[in-house]
C-alpha cells in the first residue's frame, strides 16, 4: 500500500509491460464505442482513469493512434512482445492515463461506475446494473 492509499498494479500477459497507479481512480467504467470494441476484441473495454502523476510504467510499449470521438487523438498502448492492450494515453504528453481494467493484477479492485457510448453496444454486451449510462461521451 502506498502513502496515498490504494495501489493498483498490473500489466500485459507476458509481464514485459507493467504499471503501478497510486490512489483512487478519477473515473471507472465500461466503454462500448466501436474503437474500444475492435481494439479489445470484446463487447466493451473496462477502464480506470488516473492522473499521469499517479502512474508509473516499466517496459516498452507499442503505440497505436486513431481519431477520438471528440476529434483529437486516441492513443492506445500495448505490449510489443505479447500484444496485450494495457493503457491509453501518451507518456510524457498527456495529463492522465486510462488503465484497461483487464490488465489489473487484482481484478477485484475494479468497480465500474459509468457506461459510455452505450448507443454502440451490441445486444449481447450486457450493461451491469447500477451504472450511470451515457449514449456517447459525457461532458
Amino acid at each position: 500500500m502506498s502513502d496515498r492509499g490504494k495501489r493498483y498494479t498490473g500489466g500485459c500477459l507476458c509481464g514485459a509491460l507493467r504499471y503501478e497507479a497510486d490512489g483512487e481512480p478519477l473515473f471507472t467504467g465500461h466503454c462500448y464505442c466501436d474503437d474500444c470494441r475492435k481494439a479489445s476484441g470484446s463487447g466493451f473495454v473496462p477502464f480506470m482513469g488516473f492522473p499521469s502523476s499517479a502512474v508509473r510504467f516499466s517496459g516498452q510499449t507499442r503505440k497505436f493512434v486513431s481519431k477520438a470521438a471528440r476529434g483529437g487523438d486516441a492513443v492506445r498502448n500495448s505490449c510489443p512482445v505479447c500484444g496485450s492492450l494495457v493503457f491509453g494515453g501518451e507518456i510524457g504528453k498527456h495529463d492522465s492515463f486510462t488503465i484497461y481494467a483487464g490488465s489489473l493484477d487484482d481484478p477485484s479492485f475494479f468497480s465500474p461506475k459509468i457506461a459510455i457510448f452505450a448507443r454502440n453496444r451490441p445486444p449481447w454486451a450486457v450493461i451491469p446494473p447500477n451504472l450511470t449510462v451515457y449514449d456517447a461521451m459525457p461532458s
